[in-house]
């Protein structure tokens, strides 16, 4: 199932959301080369990429992890590891990898960013980047392999959707063979169907498999993003109910 639209109208534009979508875009253009040269996509990933080994010092000096033909990653201690966490959300492993996500989070951010406002979205959206960041890292820490990917970061935004809309009605278009429809389900649906697929990715990896990166995926990264999303989403939520039940009072006498 794809998401193609949610029919959920937003009041304002979502400025933070086009920004984000176009520095991501930016960036794989012009430090990944649009993925059409191996070699600077490479350095990209391994320079730039969150490698939990690196940030914890459990994965030994010259681990390398091959990233193409003649082409390896190779774990090292260099200042710029501390800022992976936040690079590595701009990064992307190829063409699919980008464009999954951009749809994901153009269908959703939207009507995310209409609710808490422009700057408190942005917070929100590094917020949970970084903490879908930290379950990785929790996870897996002497990894020496790579993670890149704006996914936790949007995870967090779906959560949120889930949180905050659940029944707003998605459009999902179908792949079956040579057959292309279109369903609408609950939005409650879509997601709930998403997160089970991440948990059940992740199952493996909490069960004690060797590799905490199923298939290249660092799938305890999007759980953690869609929880930490929903809990943001909650306590946002149940504060402006709360503030809302305070004026029921001076409503009563207008």
């Amino acid at each position: 199932m794809i998401p193609i639209g949610d029919e959920n109208p937003t009041l304002r534009p979502p400025l933070v959301t086009y920004a984000i979508v176009a520095a991501i875009v930016a960036t794989w253009v012009l430090v990944q080369s649009a993925g059409f040269s191996p070699l600077r996509l490479a350095i990209s990933i391994c320079n730039y990429g969150m490698v939990p080994g690196e940030l914890t010092h459990l994965a030994p000096v010259g681990t390398a992890v091959p990233l193409g033909r003649g082409l390896a990653c190779v774990v090292d201690r260099e200042a710029v590891n501390w800022l992976t966490p936040i690079t590595s959300m701009f990064l992307h492993g190829g063409w699919m990898h980008l464009l999954g996500n951009l749809l994901f989070f153009w269908v959703f951010a939207d009507n995310v960013e209409d609710y808490l406002g422009r700057a408190h979205f942005l917070f929100f959206y590094f917020c949970c980047g970084l903490f879908a960041a930290a379950a990785q890292l929790l996870l897996a820490p002497a990894s020496p392999v790579p993670m890149v990917g704006a996914s936790g970061a949007i995870a967090g935004v779906l959560g949120a959707y889930f949180v905050l809309f659940p029944h707003v009605r998605v459009k999902m278009l179908f792949v079956l063979f040579i057959f292309f429809p279109v369903v609408v389900l609950p939005a409650w649906v879509v997601l709930l169907w998403w997160f089970g697929i991440q948990v059940l990715q992740a199952l493996p990896t909490l069960a004690g498999a060797q590799s905490a990166v199923g298939g290249g995926v660092a799938v305890m990264a999007h759980v953690g993003g869609f929880m930490a999303g929903a809990y943001w989403a909650a306590r946002v939520k149940e504060k402006r109910r709360h503030e809302y039940d305070a004026l029921e009072p001076e409503r009563l006498w207008m």
